[in-house]
Order: C-alpha cells, then structure tokens, then sequence
C-alpha cells in the first residue's frame, strides 16, 4: 500500500474508534448521557476535536480520581502494564511532574525523553519514531514547538497521541484550568473568563473550549498580539452555537468588566527571548492588579499557567486568597491522569456527575 494511503488509514481507524452509530441517525460524535460516552483510543491534540460532552466527561474522570485518589487514599492501578513515551522538545515543570508521577500512580510505567535522547525529525524523522513507539508502548505525550510534529506523529501512530503543548494550542493546561473553577464556584455554565494578555496557544485552547461548557470569554490582547484568525472564526462559531458571548478588544479593563475570572499568561515564550524588550513595551498597561479586579464581579479569581513574572500579575494579587494559581497547578496532574485514563481504558467514574 502506498505510503500516503497507509498514513490516512490508520489516521481514519484511530477517529473511527471515537464515533458511536445510531441506526436512525448514522454516524454521531456526540452522546445524549455522559456516561456512554467513550475516548478510549482517540487522541487529543486540541480540544477543538472534543465535543461538549467529552470534554465534560474528561473533567468528570478527572474529578473522580482526584476524589479516589486523594481523598478516599484508593490505589487505582488503571494503567498497570502500560508504558507511555514523553518527549520534551521544551522543558517544563508541571507538564513532566503531572504525567510522570500522574502515570505512576496509576501503576504504569513512564518514560521520558529529552530532545538530547530523541532528536524528533532530524536523528528519526517523525514518521519512523511514531511507528517505532507504536510498538513499544502505549500512549505518547509530546511537547513540542510545532504543531505539525504532533500531526504528523497522530497521522503515523497507531497509538494516542496527546499534546503537552505545541505553539498552537496547549489542551491539557485548560482542563486543569476548567476543574479548578469548577470545583471553586460549584459549576462552569454561565461563569465569564476575562483573557488579558498574549494571543498565544494558551488563549487558543480556552477558545477552543469555553463555549462548549458554557463560559462567556472575553479578550483583551495589545494590537500585533491577536489570537490566530483561525482560531477566531472557530472559536465565533462556537460561540454562536452554544448561544455565549465572545469579545475581542485591546483594552483589558473592558476584558475584566463584570469577569468571574482574571488569566493571564507569559507575555515572552520559550524561544521568544529575543523579543522580550519589546514585549515588556508592547504589554504595558496589561498587568493585572486589584485595580483590574475592582471592575470584575465580587467572586472574581484569577488564574496563570505558570512560570509567572511580576510585570503580568503583582504579589497581591498573586498570593491573594483570589488566586487559585497553586490548585490550578496541582489539577495539572488529575487532569493528564482523567485524559490518560480516558484514552486508555473504558474506567467508569465512581462520584456522581458533577454540575457543568
């Protein structure tokens, strides 16, 4: 078989598993009850490929073992004989920390690969390190620069591939952003989210998501830092669809009017370095304060992905009580363990559905 027809087969077969038929209906991505829906062997390279339904299903699974896990002191070892491959083009702290001690817990066997260990693309092109690792594990996590590598490794694989952030999009920071507000106000429809910073990839997936749970999203970004045009349109689309408010502005005080929530991101990226004077310019005005909150609603929280800088948010804000930082931070790791476990396994959760 051809090369190129090889790679759209076993791209197809891997979506395929996602789908459920319904005689009357044909093919549907979507389910009427959380409970019947089922990821196992999908990938999750952007969370534009996920429905409502899934994404809230990934929170529940998420919810479920944190509940199991931390509090009821259960050992689940979901993933006992299964190995994951995690490959580092960019470093990281919570995204290695999380998935490494994430998959363990589960009782699996992580592996973790500097570019130092696997040169992706110039040592093994993508193609033959995917058919490579499809055989000697189960599950890839990849934090890469491109997007593409990671397209290119899903279309090659015939194994999940899960994006630990590329420079479109970063899907597993925002489910750990979501189940942190949800277990802060109790629920997520109806809440506002307040973007006030860089159109990055961070944005983009909180775009890709937001109206899908119901959350109204505003952003204010400087002019020259816009989100990818794309990405507007999708994320309009959206918007529309699930009947929520979306705003684009370049002011952040009229981003923060009447917000739930406060976030914001590093304003110079990995790789972004030389740019970093005329960020700091380009960014002035877009810190966030108690000045900024003042405009939001009485609960307002914020939140940041981390490593975070002072000229993005100050100390008091940053330590105040307002600032779920640290919780967000530790859902990284429940969040990758609901995906993993989602992506691997048909695991029903235990705890009651959760309020969305």
């Amino acid at each position: 078989m051809p090369l190129n027809l090889l790679s759209v087969s076993r791209s197809f077969l891997k979506r395929l598993k996602s789908f459920h038929y319904d005689p009357q209906r044909g093919f549907s991505s979507g389910s009427a009850s959380l409970s019947s829906v089922s990821l196992k062997g999908r990938s999750c390279l952007t969370l534009k490929d996920f429905s409502s339904d899934e994404i809230k299903r990934l929170l529940w699974v998420s919810g479920d073992l944190k509940h199991q896990i931390k509090h009821e002191k259960q050992y689940l070892p979901l993933l006992q004989g299964k190995a994951i491959a995690m490959i580092f083009e960019k470093r990281s702290t919570r995204t290695r920390m999380s998935t490494e001690t994430g998959f363990a817990l589960l009782g699996g066997h992580p592996c973790f690969l500097t570019s130092q260990d696997i040169h992706l693309g110039v040592n093994e092109s993508c193609t033959d390190t995917a058919r490579v690792l499809s055989g000697l594990c189960d599950i890839v996590l990849a934090r890469v620069y491109s997007h593409a590598t990671l397209e290119e490794l899903d279309r090659e694989a015939s194994i999940p591939i899960i994006n630990g952030l590329s420079d479109l999009y970063h899907p597993i920071q925002i489910l750990a952003d979501f189940l942190t507000l949800q277990e802060h106000y109790g629920y997520l429809s109806g809440l506002t989210v307040s973007w006030i910073g860089d159109g990055n990839n961070v944005l983009h997936s909180f775009m890709m998501t937001a109206a899908k749970l119901g959350v109204h999203l505003k952003v204010a970004t400087p002019k020259g830092y816009e989100p990818d045009k794309s990405v507007i349109e999708e994320a309009q689309k959206l918007s529309k669809q699930y009947g929520t408010q979306l705003v684009l502005t370049s002011d952040p005080m009229e981003a923060a009017h009447g917000s739930n929530v406060l976030v914001t991101d590093t304003w110079v990226s990995m790789g972004q370095e030389e740019e970093k004077k005329r960020r700091l310019k380009d960014f002035q005005g877009y810190q966030i304060t108690m000045q900024t909150g003042n405009v939001a609603k009485p609960d307002w929280t914020f939140l940041h992905c981390l490593p975070r800088k002072m000229e993005e948010v100050d100390d008091q804000v940053f330590y105040s009580s307002r600032s779920l930082v640290f919780p967000e931070a530790e859902n990284r790791k429940w969040t990758i363990m609901g995906l993993m476990v989602s992506l691997l396994t048909d695991y029903t959760p235990q705890i009651s559905m959760p309020k969305f």
